[in-house]
């Protein structure tokens, strides 16, 4: 159970992870077993594969496709697992909104931009010899993309095996719990608002590695909420619980509400989205989040 201070919410107001077992080498398990596991391939069917790999000289994933006993996807979630490189397959993606390009189709060029970004990151702002904060990603504008970027960057830092926690702190115009399909009812409000519920902080089953605090009810007053001292206190709780922890924020354009929260998350970087964004705004936020004495890990611009 992730027990939080009084403060926040009851102990059993967070959803308690599974117990964590040691990960099978690499070597434990091969190709063939994942896919006959996926497939419930038979024995004759799996000496059909290894007759036709032999004659041919083939991979077995490569004689599973050939013989239509597996398809490619199916070989790359083997390889994926025998990797520990969790994401999501044809037979979880229905359950996937198409935004989270890192989780459904991972080994596309779109995907390798979040693992570069990611990879910056850790080697920056939220590097392991750092002090653990949260990274809070601004934009000027509704629709610079920033949700886009935030979710997918959580779901990037979760393929690494990081227990890594996406923070929707949007209340203003939330999305995250659409995004990754759960519950709204409840989340980063009612914990502000001091009312504690069960079960705030959701698990996503097809990436073992990510969670999401959701807002809960958008309510009247966000920027009172964020500028009380439980929600400094809340991140900090929250990053000796998880190894990364992401928070996306309100644009801009709202008010002061993304301002406050970087500050409060000690890390924050700007996004913008080409032809969209204006330089004097993306600049003027800058100015506004480099005066806090946070991190800063700079700007992106979405060309999409």
């Amino acid at each position: 159970m992730l027990k939080m201070p009084l403060y926040a919410l009851r102990p059993e107001a967070v959803v308690s992870p599974a117990p964590e077992t040691p990960r099978e080498r690499v070597v434990d398990r091969s190709i063939g077993g994942f896919i006959r596991k996926l497939r419930n391939l038979d024995n004759g069917q799996i000496e059909q594969i290894l007759r036709h790999q032999r004659e041919h000289n083939l991979r077995f994933g490569e004689s599973a496709i050939e013989l239509k006993l597996a398809s490619s996807n199916d070989v790359l979630w083997a390889l994926s697992q025998q990797f520990q490189y969790p994401y999501a397959t044809d037979r979880v993606v229905e359950g996937f909104n198409d935004e989270l390009i890192a989780a459904i189709d991972p080994f596309s060029d779109q995907a390798e931009v979040f693992r570069d970004i990611r990879s910056q990151l850790i080697l920056g702002v939220m590097a392991p010899d750092q002090p653990r904060r949260p990274l809070a990603v601004l934009s000027p504008n509704v629709g610079d993309g920033k949700t886009f970027f935030t979710a997918n960057l959580a779901v990037a830092f979760s393929q690494l095996g990081a227990r890594t926690l996406v923070v929707d702190a949007d209340m203003r115009t939330p999305r995250l719990h659409t995004i990754f399909g759960v519950p709204n009812n409840v989340g980063l409000s009612t914990i502000l608002a001091g009312r504690a519920e069960d079960e705030l902080i959701h698990q996503i089953p097809a990436l073992p590695s990510l969670y999401v605090l959701p807002v809960g009810i958008v309510p009247p007053n966000p920027i009172e909420l964020v500028q009380r001292p439980a929600f400094g206190l809340l991140m900090h709780e929250l990053c000796t619980k998880f190894d990364y922890v992401i928070v996306d924020t309100p644009a801009a354009s709202h008010g002061a509400d993304a301002r406050v929260l970087a500050a409060k998350c000690g890390a924050a970087m700007v996004m913008g989205r080409r032809g969209n964004s204006r330089m004097e705004a993306i600049q003027t936020l800058v100015t506004q989040v480099t005066k806090n004495k946070g991190r800063f890990a700079g700007v992106l611009i979405n060309d999409h």
